[in-house]
């Protein structure tokens, strides 16, 4: 059977090639004494709250369960627009706000909406894998630019104006990232959406994790910039939800009736169900179980990432937001005789029994050097993998 272009040009997502052989080697080694520590996923440990949960079991109770708009219910727009303005000082109008399958479905719109065939989107190297999938399942091409810790693993202005072609259409951006934690400052947010604007090209912003910083200099939306800042969220992390397949887009409002259209013939809505149980995510008590959770996670990252620095699995910038530690494995295969960050991943898979996530799906730069660690699990899961690790790797000052 002959296979399209378009599907033979999206890569394997290795995230999820590794961790089915992590669920394999967990399943052969169940009755073991270590159990697999899952730390490859970036999946909350935490579930949706009580109120959304019985919000669901009322919606199917109730038979709430046929077709919305395209666009999202509007009660749950309007819930989304007060969440920027309670949160964020931000006003988004409600008019503005599609809700969407996922942010998955959110990122496919826009690129559907906005990239033609040979069009060139500028991201950052290391990046989210699909993010780039996005672009060239439209027939785009992402032009991954490779970024430093000096840097923050993010896209500065100069480095934009550098690389911008006749081919270019935009640039598509992470904050908080996957996989490095790390944020884009908001004044060189503004300057890249500025020169971007100038050029007469778009500004992707994905901020999935958005609801996840940790540090006051960062957690500003970039709607704050300009309404023309397309912006990409999610009801998977900070609102716990991620198998509800839940989402929001905010574009400006010329590209609403564009985007609804598409909509409407790719998707006709998001589930039903999932929408009526997101109306709790923004009660009050809700939120503060949501701002709870936050601390935890903040509390994770504050634990785990010095006992990677302690042995010799160096993070180059603290993560300020979601629950991941980015680290330079290279060290650490120099002393094991392992040749990269892949072989390092299925080492440490094997001898510790934990799973992480080589840096090979996130960009080409660096990747063979690095590992991603979520910090998603709970704080016993982390102990127990430091302890593992400590056991395999040592510190720097034992191998000497």
């Amino acid at each position: 059977m002959k296979i399209s272009g378009r599907a033979s040009r999206i890569e394997p997502f290795y995230v999820m090639e590794v961790a089915k052989a992590a669920s394999q080697l967990a399943r052969e080694t169940a009755h073991s004494d270590r159990p697999m520590v899952f730390l490859n996923i970036g999946e909350p440990d935490f579930t949706a709250p009580p109120l959304v949960q019985e919000a669901a079991a009322r919606a199917i109770r109730d038979g709430t369960t046929q077709y919305t708009p395209a666009v999202g219910l509007d009660a749950l727009r309007e819930r989304i627009s007060g969440w920027y303005s309670q949160r964020f000082g931000v006003q988004v109008p409600a008019s503005r706000i599609i809700v969407t399958a996922g942010a998955s479905a959110a990122l496919q719109l826009a690129c559907l909406a906005l990239i033609e065939s040979g069009d060139e989107i500028l991201m950052p190297d290391p990046s989210y894998p699909c993010n780039r999938h996005f672009v060239s399942a439209v027939d785009g091409k992402a032009v991954l630019l490779p970024t430093t810790a000096d840097e923050r693993y993010q896209l500065s202005c100069d480095k934009v104006q550098a690389h911008w072609t006749n081919r270019t259409r935009g640039v598509l951006l992470a904050s908080p990232s996957n996989p490095t934690g790390t944020s884009i400052h908001p004044h060189e947010l503004r300057r890249i959406h500025e020169f971007t604007s100038s050029k007469g090209g778009v500004t992707l912003l994905d901020e999935i994790y958005l609801g996840l910083s940790y540090e006051q200099t960062y957690g500003h939306t970039g709607l704050a910039i300009d309404d023309q800042v397309i912006s990409i969220n999610s009801f998977s992390k900070y609102f716990n939800m991620t198998g509800w397949r839940l989402g929001w887009l905010v574009v400006p409002q010329v590209l609403v009736p564009v985007v609804e259209r598409l909509a409407q013939n790719l998707f006709i809505c998001a589930s039903t169900v999932a929408q009526h149980a997101a109306l709790a995510c923004f009660e009050a008590e809700s939120l503060a179980e949501y701002e709870r959770r936050r601390a935890q996670f903040k509390a994770r990252r504050d634990f785990f990432v010095p006992q990677l620095q302690a042995m010799g699995l160096d993070v180059p910038v603290m993560p300020d937001g979601a629950f991941y530690a980015w680290a330079n494995c290279s060290q650490a295969c120099r002393r094991l005789g392992i040749k990269d960050s892949w072989d390092f991943a299925f080492a440490v898979m094997r001898e510790a029994h934990v799973a992480i996530t080589p840096g090979r799906d996130f960009g080409s730069a660096q990747s063979h050097e690095f590992v991603r660690f979520s910090t998603a699990s709970s704080m016993a899961h982390l102990q127990e993998a430091a302890t593992r690790l400590q056991a395999m790797l040592g510190t720097p000052s034992e191998a000497a």
